[in-house]
């Protein structure tokens, strides 16, 4: 078989490693999956284009291989055309009890823990957290919208929002000098307008959800009270897609960037990685809406939330979106 690997790599024939990686996956033979994987990456270097096949066979890798073997698809070094982060994909079909003994401490490791807690998976509180935001999901949190990836690619839709249904007028306001929380906004869909064709704005405003959407530049809109798991939710999921065609980032990333940018809102990122409870106190007694207005696409990747903080009198109004 190895004579037949390097036949296909030597013309470059992608059709014919396509079906070669097929019936390897078939055949369970992961040793011989790693090989393809390794030997399509180092044909790169001679001006064969077989970065698809390298790619191809380090996804099907991680999601099918057993762990002992999946966990290998952290050793490519080059996981720029993976359709999403490979500790994500290792977390859909192996369980943290089954990876964990194969993982080497790292970040990798860290943000398979957090996949797996996603999942239901329950992660030893002594386990070094990257991401620092626990392993425990706290009770305003939503069951996050996950990722399904099959043998070629990745399905991840946007979570069930409630539509705005309600016409409102936006008031005219100025926006407030806040350039931490705007970043933390601009951050968090980053890989849409970096990475592909988005756009983002955010504005705070002294006052509600009017006042915020006056000073993002907006008058008619339509507006609709949503609860915090809804809002998280959405944060989460834009934060972990790559847009149309940016990067994923993967649903453990999205989770602690919807983190981030609450933080910063509220002032907890002064002392972060801060106490869960007071995380807990402040994010529940935020307050969040939905928006959108006649203009906004619809078709694509949008993001329109506003959270305003009553204790405060402050609201911070966000737009996003991005399309093929």
């Amino acid at each position: 078989m190895n004579g037949h690997l390097d036949e296909l790599v030597h013309r470059a024939d992608l059709d014919g490693l396509v079906r070669h990686v097929d019936a390897t996956c078939s055949s369970r033979d992961w040793d011989h999956l790693v090989e393809v994987r390794d030997s399509a990456r180092a044909a790169v270097s001679t001006g064969r284009q077989l970065w698809p096949i390298a790619t191809l066979a380090n996804h099907r890798l991680a999601l099918l291989a057993p762990a002992p073997h999946a966990v290998r698809a952290l050793d490519d070094s080059s996981r720029l055309f993976m359709p999403g982060p490979v500790s994500e994909i290792l977390a859909v079909h192996h369980t943290w009890d089954e990876l964990s003994p194969h993982l080497p401490p790292g970040h990798d490791r860290s943000l398979v823990a957090h996949e797996r807690t996603l999942r239901g998976d329950v992660i030893d509180d002594e386990e070094p957290d990257v991401l620092e935001i626990g392993w425990v999901l706290r009770d305003w949190e939503p069951a996050y919208a996950l990722a399904d990836y099959g043998d070629d690619g990745v399905d991840a839709p946007a979570p069930a929002s409630s539509t705005p249904v309600e016409p409102n007028r936006a008031v005219p306001a100025s926006a407030l000098d806040d350039p931490e929380t705007v970043n933390a906004f601009r951050r968090l869909v980053e890989p849409w307008t970096a990475q592909s064709n988005g756009t983002a704005a955010a504005a705070l405003a002294e006052g509600g959800p009017l006042e915020a959407l006056g000073a993002l530049g907006h008058t008619d809109i339509r507006l609709a009270r949503i609860g915090t798991a809804e809002a998280v939710s959405l944060l989460a999921w834009a934060a972990a897609s790559g847009g149309a065609h940016g990067k994923r980032r993967g649903a453990a990333t999205g989770r602690a960037e919807a983190w981030w940018l609450l933080a910063v809102f509220t002032g907890l990122d002064e002392d972060w990685p801060c106490q869960p409870a007071w995380l807990d106190e402040t994010v529940g007694s935020l307050e969040f809406h939905a928006w959108t207005h006649d203009g906004a696409p619809t078709a694509g990747w949008g993001l329109g939330l506003v959270v305003c903080d009553p204790s405060e009198g402050i609201s911070l109004a966000m737009a996003a979106s991005d399309h093929h």
